[in-house]
Parts: structure tokens; sequence; C-alpha cells
């Protein structure tokens, strides 16, 4: 299987990616849309003609970045909407509210390397929000993803996964010491692997699932980490926000990733696997795309998630 390119890369821009792509009539939910990456998705999704919703944990601040949105676009077609994907109930009262198809979702909403923190249910934070809410998410707006005939979802993972495969015998560090940037690159893993996993389901439905890799770019996200993620990057591999969601956007919205699913993409294009970490930001860790380990992990989810109600 050959790997997808395209004719952009590491600093190509969000509006560069929708050039000439007409979104109208196409509904978009973008989590995490209150700040960083993802406002600037929701953002350029609505500049191509879509309507999008927010899906955020902080409305007031949503509602911000929405009137700012329709102020530079000029469309008012964007909506926001309360969700905390490391709360079960929020989730469910997200999708049990959605009415009619849905075009395009974009799981953009995450934590990094936070200090050890569970959910209620006892789920590592970080594997619950990044993974376990996202999957929670997807699957319960499946029917309106198949509704729409040719959906696209976009799960943002980073390179961190390279940092840890799924350890399926502890999860949740019931009996490892805690570790914020292993906790960090286990959920990732577990977003590559659920795009192969919800590729291979839903093919009949013509859902297609990528991964992607945005860069290293300053965020909320780094909150936890003195705002400079990792600390390992350098200065000239730093992108700007309109580079940094351009992949996101990429995947969600282009002619060229039409039927593409169940692959990982760094700077626009389709990222190697590789066998060993390679202290670059490119590279799939052969474990994160491997189908066994995809339907496992979907097992594992729907298990966890059941557990909750």
């Amino acid at each position: 299987m050959s790997l997808i390119t395209t004719p952009f890369g590491f600093s190509s821009t969000t509006d560069e990616v929708t050039r000439g792509v007409d979104l109208t009539g196409r509904r978009a939910v973008v989590t995490g849309a209150s700040s960083g990456l993802g406002a600037e998705t929701a953002r350029a999704l609505s500049a191509a003609g879509a309507e999008v919703t927010l899906a955020v944990r902080d409305v007031a601040s949503g509602e911000r970045v929405a009137k700012d949105i329709s102020a530079s676009t000029g469309r008012h077609e964007v909506h926001v909407e309360h969700l905390d994907l490391s709360e079960p109930a929020s989730v469910t009262a997200f999708t049990a509210a959605w009415r009619g198809p849905l075009n395009i979702l974009v799981n953009n909403a995450g934590v990094m390397a936070c200090p050890e923190r569970y959910t209620g249910q006892g789920w590592e934070w970080q594997f619950a929000t990044n993974h376990l809410g996202h999957f929670a998410l997807t699957t319960g707006l499946h029917r309106a993803l198949a509704a729409a005939g040719n959906a696209r979802v976009v799960t943002v993972s980073s390179s961190g996964h390279q940092r840890s495969p799924i350890v399926w015998d502890d999860v949740n560090f019931a009996f490892r010491p805690y570790d914020p940037w292993l906790a960090y690159g286990q959920s990732k893993t577990a977003n590559v692997l659920f795009a192969v996993e919800a590729t291979r389901r839903w093919a009949a439905d013509n859902i297609t699932v990528n991964a992607c890799m945005p860069g290293a770019i300053h965020t909320n996200l780094q909150r936890h980490t003195s705002g400079r993620g990792s600390g390992l990057v350098p200065d000239h591999l730093i992108k700007t926000v309109e580079q940094g969601a351009a992949t996101s956007v990429l995947l969600a919205a282009s002619p060229l990733l039409d039927g593409v699913g169940g692959r990982y993409f760094v700077d626009c294009n389709e990222s190697d696997v590789v066998d060993r970490r390679t202290g670059t930001l490119h590279g799939v860790a052969r474990y994160a795309v491997d189908p066994d380990n995809a339907e496992r992990l979907w097992t594992l989810s729907r298990e966890l998630l059941a557990q909750a109600r």
C-alpha cells in the first residue's frame, strides 16, 4: 500500500489546503474548539462553507470564538454546545441531542502530560479524555455520520504516541508508577488505533477515519509543560496555529483524501511506519497501526464504557 502524498507540507496553512474547496451544505463538529488548533480548524471549515458546531467544555470561551469566526468569515452558521469528554454523561447528552447527518467530525480536544488524575470511573485522565471520550462521541454519532453518505472523522494524535504502546494489563496505571508522558503516549497511540479500526468497521457506511500529528505548536495544550510541550523541538520546527491545523483541515475537507482512511498523517502527508522511536516528529509506530491491536482496543473501550453506565 503506497503512502498518500499531497502538494502540501510543513509550512502549508489552513487557507492554502482549503483553497477551492466548497463545503456548503456540510455539517461539522470540532471538539476543543474554544482555543488553539480547534478554533482555527473550526474557522477554516466555516470559511469553506460548512455549518460548524464547536463542542467545548468552556461554553463562554466557545461563544467568543464563534463570534470571532462569524466576524472574520461573514458566516453565521457557527454553533456552540457543551461537551466534557472526561464525563460519559456529557458525551451521551451531546450525542443524544444531535439531529440530522454529520459530514465531518474533528476529534481535536485533548490534554497533554497532566499531573496524575483519575475520573470518577477510575480511568486515567489522559486516556479518558484523549481516547475514551472521543471513542464514545464518535460511536455515539455513528448513525449521523453514516447518514451523511461519505463522512470523514479526523482524530488528532501526536508523535508522542511513540513514547508508549497500549499497556493492556495496566491502562490506568494501577500498578505502574504514573508518568505523565507515558500516559500521554498511550492515549495518542489509542487515537491512531481508533482510526484503523473505525475505518475497517464502518467501510460499508462510507465513513473514513484518519489520525494526524499536527506538529509542534505553542497552544493551551502545553499548559502543564510550561507552555513548550516536551521542550525537545527546535525553534525552526515550531509551527503557527494556521500551519498546525492544516493537516486536520486537509483530512477533513480536501477532495485529495476522498476514500482514504485508517492512516496517520504528518505535515499534510501520510507518514511511514517505523519499528523504533525516531526522535523526530515523523513516523508512526507499527504497534499503533496494527489491526489486531486496533480491534483489541475497540473491545476494551466498549467494555470500559459499558461499566460506566
